[in-house]
Formats: structure tokens, sequence, C-alpha cells
């Protein structure tokens, strides 16, 4: 079995160990969900609305913050992939994801306005961006987006974090 690897920088602003543990988790079902046959790596950035609006600015021109950013280093399209197109890591000879980045404050706002909490709403924006890494999106508000969801939901569930 594959494994991935989730380097956390910035875990001072999520001062959670259980929220951290829920985020490699939540990275790590994502990844088993899909069975690839090798190794993967991602970078989870864990800052606050101004960390995220900051870096949202620099990368994607939008002045304003939200609840999580992803940035892809390889091309997938809803879980699938063309090996020859795929850059994997000379030194590890593991694939590189892309990096992830989470504002704790949002997740905080969000979890306790979904009613669902911090930790959940940690778990949730993981599998969220992991997913975008791998190709899904949500872009059109129809069956794209319905895939997306349905593979969140899955995944949660398979860590027992359904929706109330």
């Amino acid at each position: 079995m594959s494994k991935l690897t989730i380097h956390i920088l910035g875990r001072r602003a999520l001062r959670d160990k259980e929220a951290e543990r829920l985020v490699r988790s939540a990275a790590r079902a994502v990844w088993a969900h899909f069975g690839y046959p090798f190794d993967g790596s991602v970078d989870i950035t864990m800052t606050d609305d101004q960390g995220i609006r900051v870096i949202n600015r620099e990368q994607r021109e939008i002045d304003a913050a939200t609840d999580v950013l992803s940035f892809p280093m390889n091309d997938f399209y809803e879980g699938g992939y063309e090996r020859e197109s795929l850059l994997f890591d000379p030194e590890t000879n593991a694939l590189p994801l892309g990096d992830m980045v989470i504002s704790v404050e949002r997740a905080r706002e969000q979890g306790e306005e979904y009613g669902h909490g911090f930790r959940r709403e940690c778990a949730y924006l993981t599998v969220h961006s992991m997913l975008h890494l791998l190709g899904f999106d949500h872009l059109d508000e129809g069956e794209q987006k319905a895939r997306m969801r349905s593979k969140e939901e899955l995944i949660l569930a398979g860590l027992g974090l359904e929706r109330e």
C-alpha cells in the first residue's frame, strides 16, 4: 500500500493536537480512497485570515480571505491521471501533490456556524482541498460539484465524521 507524507507548517496557528491528527487522517483517507500505486506528499500550511488573504491576493489576484486554498503540482482529473504526465520527486520517488493552505480562523468560524465544530471543519477542509489537488472541482453548480460533494461525504463518513 502506498503512503502519503504530510508536512504541516504553522502548527502554532492550529494549537490543537486532535485537529492536527484529524487533518492528517483526512489527507491519508483521501489518498487511500484512490489506492494509488505510488507514494505521495502534500504540504499543508495553517494560517489565519490575514495570511490566507495575502496568499489569495498574490496567487489568484483575489483580495479576500477564504477558508482553504489548493495549489496542485500535478495533473489529475477527478482522481485519475496519466502516468507519463506525473512529475515525481527524484529524491524520494514520491509524487508531490501540491500545497494546501487552511485558515484556522475561518475553520473555527465555519465549524461554529455549521454546528459541527472546529475539528470536523478542519477535516472537511482537508478532504476538500485534497480532492482539488487530485483534480476535482466545483466550478459548475451541477454534476461536477455533486461528484465532488459525494466523494467528500463518503471519505468523511469513513472517518466517522458524517454530517449530522
